[in-house]
């Protein structure tokens, strides 16, 4: 039986970012979703169940970090993963983001190659599952 591809909601306001992410995914196998702003972000999360979200941070009707506080605060949506993507590059911006429990921050202007290897380790770390614990390790 062929394994189902991996979905992928890319959000961005910016339509040629969210182009070019859904270029980039879709060349690698995945499958990608897209919204263009925080609201209808929460209700393609709702529609499409997707495996990880790229989420920008500045777009119109609420932000990437207002997206990211609902689905940690929803028990269905807390464990997918969350890669920012945004111009927003400050230290505070950046430790927000660690912070609202995102898995990956890349600054735009981006490489493309790079978010696919943050979202081939990603999607790879939560198959392979936790590592094992400090404590089981021989000294």
């Amino acid at each position: 039986m062929a394994k189902r591809k991996k979905k992928i909601l890319v959000v961005d306001d910016q339509k040629h970012i969210v182009r070019l992410v859904q270029i980039t995914l879709e060349k690698a196998g995945y499958e990608v979703v897209t919204a263009y702003d925080g609201v209808e972000a929460l209700e393609k999360v709702e529609q499409e169940a997707p495996d990880m979200l790229v989420l920008d941070v500045m777009m119109p009707r609420m932000d990437g970090f207002e997206v990211l506080q609902r689905l940690q605060a929803d028990p269905r949506y807390q464990q997918i993963p969350v890669i920012m993507l945004t111009a927003k590059a400050q230290d505070a911006d950046i430790f927000k983001g660690w912070q609202s429990g995102v898995s990956s921050y890349l600054v735009k202007p981006f490489n493309p190659r790079e978010l696919l290897t943050f979202v081939q380790r990603i999607f790879q770390s939560l198959e392979e599952g936790p590592a094992d614990s400090v404590d089981t390790w021989e000294v």
